[in-house]
């Protein structure tokens, strides 16, 4: 939503007023999002927004899936504590369409424990939320197990496809 603040005409420039709702676009979860904490997210650090990160691909990811440890292959075996873990799945190419927002893949209570267990950094995911938004027990369960673990939630990213390195310096400000 937006509102014409300025125009050429009586300023000189064009400029609007911009209302937009937290979680649009790409986006980051604070543990004040889901009561996993008090940090909100100008608490977190900066040095944790900044990571190497592996880039897993789910490339025949089908809507509403459910994605498990077992998909994570080479980045499974080699992430450290404290890396990222980048889940390309070409969801970002559904921007615009309902299936986007209502049958987006989800990040599975046994990948959201072993995260949690391997102490990774940053989780970032093509659709808007890692978990179903129409159901709340699964959006919270998975939202707290991860941000409980201090991991820093991107959401919404895009173009992930244009990565061509297994590896990356992943910087979330």
């Amino acid at each position: 939503e937006f509102e014409t603040k300025y125009t050429t005409a009586d300023k000189g420039w064009n400029a609007q007023t911009l209302h937009l709702y937290s979680h649009c676009g790409t986006h980051a979860d604070a543990p004040w999002h889901y009561d996993a904490g008090d940090t909100t997210i100008d608490d977190i650090p900066l040095e944790r927004c900044i990571v190497p990160a592996w880039i897993v691909d789910f490339p025949e990811v089908q809507p509403k899936a459910l994605l498990g440890v077992e998909s994570l292959g080479r980045a499974g075996e080699a992430v450290q504590p404290g890396e990222g873990l980048l889940l390309r799945t070409g969801w970002s190419r559904r921007i615009g369409t309902t299936e986007y927002y209502d049958a987006l893949p989800r990040i599975g209570p046994d990948l959201a424990e072993w995260m949690a267990s391997k102490r990774i950094g940053v989780l970032g995911v093509e659709p808007p939320a890692v978990a179903d938004p129409h159901n709340i027990e699964e959006i919270t369960a998975i939202h707290r197990t991860l941000l409980r673990a201090h991991i820093l939630i991107v959401e919404g990213l895009t173009n992930l496809e244009a990565i061509s390195r297994e590896k990356v310096t992943f910087i979330a400000l």
